[in-house]
């Protein structure tokens, strides 16, 4: 059987044409992406409905919602891994074509017919299901994964490709979705994620995006969790804010004064906390004296082992090898948060 992962020009979708049993073009796979980035901006994406809900890498409900209220610049991520990602995902459609026996095709990016709100862009259609005799369509999901990650696909797929593969097949009115994951550069593995085991998931996500878009649609801010994670909206303002001055007033923003409380109470418990590990380190060396060991009833209990770290002397570099120096060694400036003396005494008072 022959197996592609691209269909000729001559045979590609047009825009508004049905492509899916419940799903319409918005635009082809071969689409400017500047178009694609703006396009997606005018519903919920597969990846944004794992940012909504919190289990995504790359973003949030409130990240989703600058951006698609036009907050946030059109992405374009030129980052290494995204590089590589979208190198990688050709090969492994091709071997999961070749590993099935089937034909996959680039399609673009979907709506739903009655929730055009509702949106994806399909890696692969699969044209010739290896699960019902080449006769029902579905879809397979690319996924190239860190070695790191290789424990979040031992029993089945991750969390957040879970979600948005039943995304997709909710858009698109897939049984199921297949899912190819190449992992570390040289670990394959393939899933099947069916609709009928995830029924009430499924539900769980149309309404969650509903809400995510009537939000967007109002222009009303999601309220985020108190345990959002701090790495992803700290990148949130860093992209929202590129540059700072000026003056604001908080004295009427109780929100961010208690923050800089809670900042200083964070400060002093790190200061803290480091006084005693250095305090115990003195006790623990005393016990050992002049042992590399100690132990508790024959077991090791604790030990001095023996480690080594590159570093690098850069004035020696600079001075011996300036060329070098140069070439490698650069400024970086960043912002650091700075709290007067005054406020920290008051605070600390």
């Amino acid at each position: 059987m022959t197996t592609t992962t691209d269909a000729g020009a001559n045979t590609a979708p047009a825009a508004g044409r049905r492509v899916t049993p419940t799903g319409r073009l918005i635009l082809p796979a071969d689409a400017d992406r500047a178009d694609w980035l703006t396009a997606r901006r005018s519903g919920i994406g597969s990846s944004d409905i794992a940012a909504i809900l919190g289990i995504s890498r790359y973003g949030n409900a409130l990240s989703v919602w600058h951006d698609k209220t036009g907050g946030l610049p059109l992405e374009s991520d030129d980052s290494e891994p995204a590089l590589w990602g979208r190198i990688d995902e050709e090969g492994v459609a091709r071997e999961w074509a070749r590993r099935n026996r089937s034909v996959v095709r680039r399609v673009g990016l979907v709506a739903n017919i009655d929730r055009p709100w509702q949106m994806c862009t399909l890696d692969r259609r699969v044209l010739e299901c290896p699960l019902a005799d080449g006769a029902e369509k579905c879809a397979v999901e690319i996924k190239c994964r860190d070695k790191m990650k290789a424990g979040l696909f031992r029993k089945g797929v991750a969390d957040d490709v879970l979600v948005q593969t039943l995304w997709q097949a909710d858009v698109c009115g897939f049984d199921h979705i297949h899912v190819a994951v190449r992992i570390g550069g040289n670990d394959y593995r393939q899933f099947v994620v069916r609709v009928v085991d995830h029924e009430q998931l499924i539900a769980d996500l149309r309404e969650a995006g509903a809400r995510a878009w009537q939000q967007i649609t109002d222009r009303r801010p999601p309220v985020l969790p108190a345990d959002a994670d701090p790495d992803v909206l700290l990148d949130l303002y860093e992209r929202l804010h590129p540059e700072h001055d000026g003056v604001v007033d908080i004295t009427r923003d109780v929100d961010t004064q208690d923050a800089v409380a809670d900042y200083l109470d964070a400060h002093n418990d790190y200061v803290a906390a480091e006084k005693r590990k250095k305090a115990a380190k003195a006790r623990i060396l005393a016990g050992l004296g002049s042992a590399e060991a100690a132990t508790v009833l024959d077991r090791v209990h604790v030990s001095l082992d023996e480690r080594s770290k590159q570093w690098t002397d850069v004035a020696r570099l600079a001075e011996r090898w300036p060329d070098a120096y140069a070439d490698c060694v650069e400024d970086r400036t960043y912002r650091q948060i700075n709290i007067p003396r005054s406020v920290r005494e008051e605070h600390n008072a």
